[in-house]
């Protein structure tokens, strides 16, 4: 994590989410602009949270661990987003995995300001509640996703959402397009999907077999991504 000594960026986030609504009091003073870096981990479940986090910018997936030492998607961050709302008002280490799956802006405010200034604003917490009841909402469903669709889907949705996006220059010099690149260690993506690696490996080569996407040496590209749009049906969302 990197503190940013931004004031403008910042104050634009602000303004563009609309976040001085979001308390009775102005707590612009206390905000930090945050940046963490592809890969890095936002939450980790079971440690201490400094900040509660206002997502404004990037994306990142959120998984949690179980008792047999794996891992299970739960859905991905993008848009304006809060983590740590469960943790701010019952004080409690963080209950699941965030992790940033690219570069990712957030606006922070420390815990101790939140327990000093936020825990008797009942527009903050009317704004928490909102938050945790969209959470269980989007956790029953997505617990419904992880045993009721198929592979193919949840794949296609973790590749759309979690593919790195690549700027080339066509040959035919129309300009530049972009493509999604999908380079991941295939055993943990497994993992995070519920399912075996050889299971993944056949769904990937299927995908191939129906030009869907191309692999090259390690790496997955994206041939078809209206298709993969399609098949992804906003899981995990």
């Amino acid at each position: 994590m990197l503190k940013q000594n931004d004031t403008e960026k910042m104050m634009d986030y602000v303004r563009r989410y609309k976040m001085n609504n979001i308390f009775t009091e102005d707590m612009t003073p206390y905000m930090e602009l945050l940046l963490y870096k592809k890969n890095e981990f936002m939450v980790k479940e079971g440690e201490e949270i400094p900040y509660l986090l206002f997502l404004t910018e990037g994306k990142a997936k959120v998984f949690t661990s179980l008792s047999n030492g794996k891992s299970l998607l739960l859905c991905f961050y993008q848009g304006f987003k809060v983590l740590g709302d469960l943790e701010a008002v019952d004080s409690v280490k963080a209950v699941t995995n965030v992790q940033a799956i690219a570069d990712t802006c957030c606006i922070g405010i420390s815990y101790r300001n939140v327990r000093r200034f936020l825990l008797e604003d009942a527009k903050f917490l009317r704004y928490i509640c909102s938050s945790l009841g969209g959470k269980l909402n989007r956790c029953s469903k997505n617990s419904s996703i992880n045993l009721l669709y198929p592979l193919e889907n949840r794949l296609a949705s973790y590749i759309y959402t979690a593919g790195e996006r690549i700027n080339t220059k066509q040959e035919d010099s129309k300009g530049i397009k972009t493509i999604i690149c999908f380079d991941e260690n295939l055993t943990e993506i497994a993992e995070l999907l519920g399912t075996s690696y050889r299971h993944l490996h056949r769904t990937l080569s299927d995908l191939c077999d129906r030009k869907i996407l191309i692999k090259e040496g390690s790496s997955y590209f994206v041939t078809e991504e209206r298709t993969l749009q399609e098949l992804s049906a906003d899981l995990y969302k």
